[in-house]
């Protein structure tokens, strides 16, 4: 007895929900009517422009920024694969110059996206993180198959800047 007594009580109120929500639905207001265009001789009232939210801007360094590491000559401090004395240049058209003491000059790319330094050496590209780069020290750890090779480097004093990769 008690379940149809509730089971009719549910009904009720839902009834009376859908009654109340249709009456509340008739007493909306009638759009207003669109305003007639001013007489010629009537000066327009000016209706100020709506506020844009206004949300910070997050700091961001132009496209065209060249990061810090490019356009230099680096030496070989210490590491743990690469020879000391070995010089990175990492020039500004996304050619990479390596060079160790002796020997012919290897070229491969880089890129910088996002934040992130991608090396491509013989078309294999390598993730590299940047643990540290000032003007005396540029430390990262390349991501090669195997162990991760981490390189410390300083500016090479006096060393010309390479040239990019000849033609072929």
């Amino acid at each position: 007895m008690n379940k149809s007594i509730l089971s009719v009580s549910v009904l009720a109120l839902a009834l009376a929900l859908a009654t109340a929500s249709l009456l509340a639905a008739c007493d909306k207001p009638a759009p207003a009517e669109p305003a007639q265009p001013a007489a010629a001789s009537e000066p327009a009232a000016a209706t100020p422009a709506p506020e844009a939210p206004t949300t910070p801007a997050a700091p961001s360094a132009p496209e065209s920024a060249v990061p810090a590491f490019v356009g230099k000559v680096w030496q070989v401090k210490s590491s743990s694969a690469v020879a000391p004395g070995t010089r990175y240049s990492f020039l500004t058209d996304g050619t990479l110059v390596i060079e160790a003491e002796g020997g012919t000059p290897g070229y491969g790319k880089w890129t910088y996206e996002n934040g992130a330094l991608t090396m491509i050496e013989e078309g294999v590209s390598y993730p590299t993180d940047i643990l540290k780069l000032d003007a005396g020290a540029f430390d990262i750890r390349s991501h090669n198959p195997g162990e991760p090779v981490t390189i410390s480097m300083v500016p090479a004093e006096g060393a010309p800047l390479p040239a990019s990769a000849p033609a072929q």
